[in-house]
């Protein structure tokens, strides 16, 4: 064996033993199993805020519903109030108190919370709807940070701890790479390029790292187990009420706590769903532009043609649609004759004059011909031509509907009613680009959401309130343009035939979500 292979062998080899010493690492710090306590109302000495016990009801994996379960218990302990108008759950308000505006000694993630509500209803209460995120972004951040401060909570009662040692994660870490190193000294020696011995050291190691990332978090500590175990009983208590499930938020005024712990142990389905602290309903926005808290209702154009469009580009589609298309339809309707196919023997299955194949062809290479000239050719659009021709391919014999519509003279009913169709798309086109000649319009609203779409260079989705209606139909930003945050006011310069903004002017910046407006500071005197 040379020293290449055994180098190769050698890296094999570490590998093996790296993953091996990674699942005994697995298996040795695995959380134990909780022991549901019984079923108690109590909460116990000195009780655990309802956003830990997320963290200890989840397994210590997630947080989920954690910020609901904590905006629920600053409204049991006073410092927000959540009303019901209605008979409507989801109308509900949410309202910062004299006693929230300024509340001593919460801990970051309850402070996050409030301050999201501070920021959203600054003006007298917001729906509980508003409280989500406009921003996909914004949302995960937000939710992300809201966890690592539950997090630090937990490990500062000690009821959490890193599930490995940092000295643990450090040897696994470099150890990760060491056979990279080995595979890179071979692909040297081997006479590789440098790019090849780069690629076969850096691989295997970030592979590892990967399965490392994924496997850091957080573990029970004995404490944290047999709290989990209380609150596993308060669980049972809880389940055992049948319309606990179904409260609506400002139950919490009946309920007290109980519904925060609910939320943040998963019982109170109704209550988690409506109070949402991530991207929220992408249809549906609460906006107070215009003075008063409403939904609007958000419509997105995906299949409107010649939508975002600009004229250079509708003139280059109405050509490829009117004239290479519907023109080759045409002309291959036209001149087609029976004589172009032959009848197939089926025992012969070797001709390529196959009624069914003849047509194929000649449909489908009349819409590959519209694809180039239309600028959507790509590499995948053979195979989906090759897909589309199949049912012609296998076609054969004297008899059968592609054999009578060969034998048909002039353009069959499904050939005609293309023609019009393309015909009548290319005519739309038209009068689009004739109606981007126009001086375009001006509006102004804020911003409610805004939509990437797949391709880098396609335009992005932006919503905007214009204050006066209950549903907006979402307008079309060039890929090229810059960001626009949400919630900022604009005023918008847009063509409405094709609904494309041509250009942006900021009227005001949008306020940074989540993040309390604080008052400048005063000099000292």
């Amino acid at each position: 064996m040379t020293l290449t292979e055994q180098l190769y062998w050698g890296g094999a080899g570490l590998i093996a033993f790296w993953l091996v010493a990674f699942g005994l690492a697995l298996a040795a710090t695995r959380n134990g199993a909780v022991t549901p306590g019984a079923a108690t109302q109590e909460f116990g000495t000195d009780p655990e805020p309802p956003g830990v016990v997320s963290l200890l009801g989840n397994n210590w994996r997630g947080v989920e519903h954690a910020a609901a379960a904590t905006l629920l218990d600053l409204a049991a302990r006073g410092l927000v109030e959540l009303r019901q108008p209605g008979d409507d759950p989801a109308r509900s308000t949410v309202h910062l108190t004299e006693a929230g505006r300024a509340a001593p000694g919460l801990t970051p993630y309850e402070q996050r919370v409030l301050d999201r509500v501070a920021a959203r209803a600054a003006n007298g209460g917001a729906p509980i709807g508003a409280i989500a995120f406009r921003d996909d972004e914004r949302a995960a951040s937000w939710n992300a940070a809201l966890r690592r401060e539950i997090v630090a909570e937990a490990r500062l009662r000690g009821l959490s701890r890193y599930r490995f040692a940092p000295l643990l994660v450090s040897a696994l870490l470099v150890c990760a790479f060491v056979p990279g190193a080995l595979f890179t000294v071979a692909a040297i020696m081997g006479h590789h390029g440098v790019r090849g011995a780069l690629f076969v050291g850096v691989a295997p190691g970030a592979a590892l790292a990967f399965l490392l990332g994924k496997a850091l978090g957080e573990r029970a500590t004995p404490k944290g187990l047999e709290r989990a175990g209380h609150w596993a009983g308060l669980r049972a208590w809880l389940t055992a009420h049948e319309d606990f499930a179904q409260l609506p938020p400002a139950s919490v005024t009946v309920w007290d706590r109980y519904l925060a712990y609910g939320t943040a142990l998963g019982v109170t389905s109704l209550t988690g769903r409506l109070l949402g602290f991530d991207a929220g309903d992408r249809r549906r926005v609460w906006s107070s532009y215009g003075g008063t808290w409403r939904p609007v209702r958000i419509r997105y154009p995906r299949l409107r043609p010649g939508f975002g469009g600009s004229t250079g580009r509708l003139l280059q589609f109405a050509a490829a649609a009117g004239v290479v298309v519907a023109g080759a339809l045409c002309a291959f309707a036209i001149l087609r004759q029976p004589d172009w196919a032959v009848a197939v023997d089926a025992h012969d299955g070797g001709s390529l004059r196959r009624p069914g194949l003849v047509l194929s062809a000649g449909w489908v290479g009349s819409a590959l011909l519209g694809l180039v000239v239309a600028g959507k050719f790509s590499r995948w659009t053979l195979f989906v031509a090759f897909l589309a021709m199949m049912p012609g391919n296998f076609a054969s014999g004297s008899h059968g509907w592609f054999s009578d519509a060969m034998a048909h003279e002039g353009p069959l009913f499904g050939e005609l009613a293309a023609l019009v169709a393309f015909g009548a798309l290319a005519a739309y086109l038209l009068v689009l680009a004739c109606l981007e000649r126009r001086e375009p319009g001006t509006i102004t609203g804020e911003v409610l959401r805004v939509e990437s779409r797949k391709g880098k260079e396609v335009a992005r989705f932006l919503a905007l309130d214009e204050g006066n209606t209950d549903l907006t139909t979402a307008w079309a930003l060039p890929a090229a343009s810059q960001d626009i945050a949400t919630g900022a006011q604009v005023r918008l310069r847009v063509s409405r035939g094709t609904r494309t903004i041509r250009s942006v002017e900021l009227v005001r910046a949008a306020m940074p979500e989540g993040d309390r407006v604080k008052s400048p500071k005063q000099d000292a005197p």
